[in-house]
Order: C-alpha cells, then structure tokens, then sequence
C-alpha cells in the first residue's frame, strides 16, 4: 500500500495505517504525506519508507511505482477534500485499488465523476465511513434486513461535538485550516465533516434512502464564517419520517454520535461513546441489550470482533474492519472471483456520490428557509 497525505500533525494518517497494519493484510511501503515535498520526504523517512519511496507529490510516487515489479496495489488516500477526486481518480487509471477519506467529494459534480471512474475501473474503491465498520452497526444492519424491526417508520441521527464551541476555537493550523475554505473542503464544514457519517449511518443500518429533505445549516456561534450547526427533518424512501442533527459547537460534548431506528416491531439504538451495546427494545417483549459476542451475536457482528466477550473494541478496530474488507475483496477481485458478498457491507464511491447529494440537498432547502426539497436523483 501507499499513502497520500496523513503525515507529521494529521489526527487521522496514524488512524489509517495503524487500520492498516492491524489485521497483517497490507504492507505499507511508499508514501507522500505532506504537500511540501521536502518535509514529505523528511516523514517518510519517520515512517520506515526506503529512500526511493519517500515521495515529493502523488503523481511522482505513481508513475514511480508502476514502473517498479514490487509496486503499490492500493493507494490510501487522506488528504484534504480538494483533491480526493483527483488523486483516485490517477490511482484507477493505475489499475490502483483504492482507500479514500471521507467526504468523497466537494460537489455532487466531482462525486459523480469519481463514482464514474470507479465504475468504468472494475476496481474497489473503499470509503472510510469509519462507522459502518463497528461490529453492533453490523448487527443493526443485519436485523433491520431480517426484519426484527419490522418496516422502518422512524429514524434519528444526530453527531454532536463541542470541539469548536469557544469563539476563539477556530482550527488556524496549517494542517487544520483548509476545513475553513470552502475551495478546498466543500461549502458546508459540519456537513462534511460530521453530518456525512450521521447520513450515511441512517442509510447503512436501515437500507433506505434519504428521498427528501427539510433543513437549517448555520453557525451557533454568532461570529463564525462557517457552519457549525445543521439541523434536519427527513423523508425516507420508504415513507419514514426522520431527524438529522450535526454540530461542532455544543460546549463540553466530546464524540457523540448517536442512532435510533424504530419500526413496527420495535427500535435498535446505539451510541458511538458506549459502542459495545446495542440496545433492542421489540414491541412484544422485554429489553434486550446486545454485545458483539453475545449469544445473540449476528455472523457480521461476530466477524467483525477480534475480541473475546466482555472486552471493549473501537475507533482503530472499526477502521481495520474497513481495510481488511477491502482487503479480502480486492484479493478476490484479483483473483478472478466475485467480492460482491464482501462489498455489499463496505462504504463505496456509490455512498460517497449519495453522501454529496445529501449535503447540497441541505444546503438548498437551508438557502430556500427549510424548503423540502429531493435529496437523491
């Protein structure tokens, strides 16, 4: 594997390569991990790459490693915003497999040319919605699919943080300040940083889209430049009603993605800062409380666990989920089979174009004062 971006100050480089390492599926041998040539070079020396595979940019390190016999298969992508489209797009053309960071995209334009490219490609393109790879997410999935819950009626999502709760707390670092500019990281900051996951956590565990949309997107901080807040009401595909809420400026709140999906049979619910319960309430009987081990354990949940029961797994484990799937399914792919059973659980380019449509979708209706405008096309 390669990297693109992810070096000296990033939180989330040293999350993906320890994703990467943990399952013993990738070797990570070549990188460029920071848009200054010399200080990429001077990191990749930090982290183990040989001397010729300290690169100055990414389209140095591609050419560079297809003329190599020993050259990448995969390339790791956690840049900024601006260029995810671009650099998957060079690595399909590399015959490359691919692992982006998410949002996908600025617009819902480069999304659909990506999701093209990937398409046209054959290859795996793997987005790191970090979420769905938690084993009681899985399960979640896999008993709204068998039907524990009956037909979805509700859902509610909401992804609250406090991170940018002060005035003066403004992200200024060189390695922070590009979530700012809307050139660079999209036009909605807590849609693409935060609302993205909520979004794409409502589609994965119910198997529905977002058909419609009616939403508020602003600041809650009255002096800021950009959105911290964002708020929305829901139609889902199949007639359910829904609730979205996303922010970065609730003082003291740490990480608290939360869902609760409720049908005519009863509701699941899950909470990111306590992720080894999954709490199912059925209609007709008592609560029951769900462990990725338990007796009740679905085989996704399962797989999904490196762990014996009673022992506590998270964010770096729900990352690994994600590239040891997409490991499995590129080695497949490369073998000649089909890894559609291994895709079918694994955030794609298809998530990432639905993921930009969602946020430009919110971002209409919050222009037109909570207008309900179509979501997907």
């Amino acid at each position: 594997m390669g990297v693109a971006g992810g070096g000296p100050g990033s939180f989330i480089g040293p999350v993906h390569r320890a994703a990467a390492r943990l399952d013993g599926c990738y070797e990570l041998v070549a990188g460029v991990v920071s848009s200054d040539p010399d200080r990429a070079r001077a990191a990749g020396e930090s982290l183990g790459f040989a001397p010729d595979r300290r690169y100055g940019d990414v389209q140095e390190m591609l050419q560079a490693e297809a003329a190599r016999e020993d050259g990448i298969d995969v390339l790791a992508i956690m840049t900024p915003n601006d260029t995810h489209v671009p650099y998957g797009l060079l690595a399909l053309e590399r015959g490359l497999d691919v692992i982006c960071d998410k949002p996908m995209a600025r617009t819902v334009e480069e999304a659909s040319e990506l999701h093209r490219g990937v398409d046209a490609s054959g290859l795996v393109f793997c987005l790191t919605h970090v979420y769905a790879g938690y084993p009681l997410v899985r399960q979640a999935r896999e008993m709204v699919a068998a039907g524990d819950l009956g037909t979805v009626r509700l859902v509610e999502a909401t992804y609250v943080q406090g991170g940018n709760a002060r005035e003066d707390s403004d992200p200024t670092s060189p390695r922070s300040v590009w979530r700012k500019d809307p050139d660079r990281a999209g036009r909605s900051l807590v849609l693409g940083d935060i609302g993205s996951h909520a979004h794409h956590l409502i589609r994965f565990v119910t198997g529905l889209e977002v058909a419609e949309i009616c939403a508020d997107v602003g600041t809650a901080v009255p002096t800021r430049t950009f959105d911290d807040a964002a708020g929305a009401l829901l139609r889902m595909s199949n007639g359910a009603r829904g609730i979205l809420w996303a922010t970065q400026a609730a003082a003291g709140v740490e990480n608290s993605l939360r869902l609760r999906v409720s049908g005519t049979a009863g509701t699941l619910e899950w909470d990111q800062e306590t992720p080894m319960h999954l709490d199912f309430k059925p209609l007709d009987g008592a609560r029951q409380m769900r462990t990725p081990n338990g007796p009740d354990a679905t085989p996704l949940a399962k797989h999904s666990s490196r762990i014996v029961a009673g022992h506590p797994g998270g964010f770096i484990e729900a990352f690994a989920n994600l590239y040891r799937d997409a490991a499995e399914a590129i080695a497949v792919r490369r073998a000649g089979g089909d890894p559609s059973d291994i895709l079918e659980h694994l955030p794609d380019a298809t998530d990432g174009l639905r993921g930009m449509e969602f946020i430009e979708a919110a971002l209409r209706s919050s222009d037109a004062h909570g207008a309900w405008v179509r979501c997907t096309a």
